[in-house]
């Protein structure tokens, strides 16, 4: 299967589509697939490419977005200069991942090179928009992302939705496009037991103090406010832990505030970005509960990634945390309330045994959640587009 992706996100630009992205693109090449992305140039992708070398990746130049340091715009015509070498590269199926001029210009690629069309949703847009444009009302940017999100996924052959409850999502929107559900798996890399000892000792915790550990974009629909305020009531009943939160984005400055605001900034640690072959597993290994309340996800991959290394998960339940958290041996879910949620983690925190029960059962439940199983079925669908769009 001869594949062309395209994406307005992708590493050195880290959230979960451009992980979703890599996680299927590696296991497809290593079933023998060719895949070729077009995703834009970041400031300091060179610099990761470097380190990072990919032949099928096509660096796009781009520009920035007002309001937005983390994201860039492709630029339109670079695209387009492409077709005749795209082309000749023979594709079977163009794989939209990102709704912005990926998503048009993916159309245009899709009809010069006469593909059929597939598009992941990753973004729960509904709940999303707002946090950016804030001077609109609420109820208006829902009823924008509704629409522009129906208008897309009905102008492709193929919809993909990460979990049920964006495909029920889409479905009550309007969504006319056929839809399968196709989660994010997780590569064997992230099973190999990361060293806690070691991050604990590089960023100066004491192998004993209680680590209440989030890793994610730092964006406010993320929901971490409401982990600082429970964070506040845990301190309380335990005046030694430790809150961990570990990656980069728009909200830091206002989580740093809060913190201080909340008298708790001497006992939470904003970390930083860190690297997803290097450190990342050995932070996951060092919390010891993983802490999550997003209401956006469209999957919650880092629960997953949380739970492949052994470390318990609390959090509460929304969209798509749901196909994982339900069943979960290695999950306790707790409701979006400061008190409950803070009485589940310091009891968590305070019974080791608890945390080594857990833990057994998240490994078990992240087993059941591999990239290979879940890019075959990816194969079969490409295959299925692309025999009903030449039929």
């Amino acid at each position: 299967m001869r594949v062309l992706m395209i994406s307005d996100v992708y590493f050195p630009r880290v959230n979960g589509v451009s992980t979703s992205i890599r996680s299927f693109r590696y296991e497809l090449k290593a079933q023998g697939h060719q895949v070729t992305l077009i995703a834009p140039h970041y400031p300091h992708s060179d610099v990761y490419d470097q380190s990072h070398p990919d032949a099928d990746l096509i660096r796009i130049p781009s520009r920035s977005i007002p309001r937005d340091p983390e994201d860039r715009f492709m630029i339109k015509n670079k695209i387009l200069q492409l077709i005749p070498k795209l082309r000749a590269m023979n594709f079977d199926v163009l794989h939209i991942q990102t709704p912005f001029v990926a998503h048009y210009l993916g159309l245009t690629l899709a009809k010069e090179l006469k593909l059929p069309v597939v598009e992941s949703y990753h973004t729960f847009f509904e709940e999303y928009l707002y946090h950016y444009i804030p001077f609109l009302p609420r109820s208006l940017m829902r009823w924008v992302a509704r629409r522009f999100t129906v208008s897309q996924c009905n102008a492709v052959s193929h919809v993909i939705s990460p979990s049920r409850a964006m495909r029920d999502a889409l479905l009550n929107y309007g969504v006319a496009a056929p839809i399968s559900i196709l989660p994010t798996g997780l590569q064997a890399s992230q099973f190999q037991q990361g060293d806690g000892a070691r991050f604990r000792n590089a960023y100066g915790i004491e192998s004993t103090r209680p680590v209440a550990l989030y890793i994610g974009r730092v964006a406010h629909e993320k929901n971490i406010d409401f982990l600082l305020r429970v964070f506040q009531h845990t301190l309380k009943q335990l005046p030694d832990a430790l809150l961990l939160i570990v990656g980069e984005g728009p909200a830091v400055p206002h989580l740093q505030k809060l913190a201080q605001q909340l008298g708790i900034d001497q006992a939470t640690r904003f970390v930083g970005y860190l690297d997803r072959d290097t450190q990342l597993l050995d932070c996951y290994s060092a919390g010891d509960v993983f802490v999550f309340a997003s209401r956006t996800e469209t999957q919650g991959l880092v629960l997953l990634e949380a739970m492949a290394q052994g470390t318990p998960v609390l959090s509460t339940i929304y969209m798509g945390t749901r196909d994982i958290l339900e069943g979960a041996e290695g999950a306790v879910i707790a409701h979006e309330n400061e008190q409950q949620f803070s009485n589940e983690l310091s009891r968590l925190l305070t019974n080791p045994q608890k945390r080594a029960q857990l833990s057994i059962g998240a490994r078990k439940t992240a087993a059941g959640w591999s990239t290979q199983a879940m890019t075959e079925r990816l194969v079969q669908l490409y295959a299925t587009v692309k025999r009903s769009c030449v039929g």
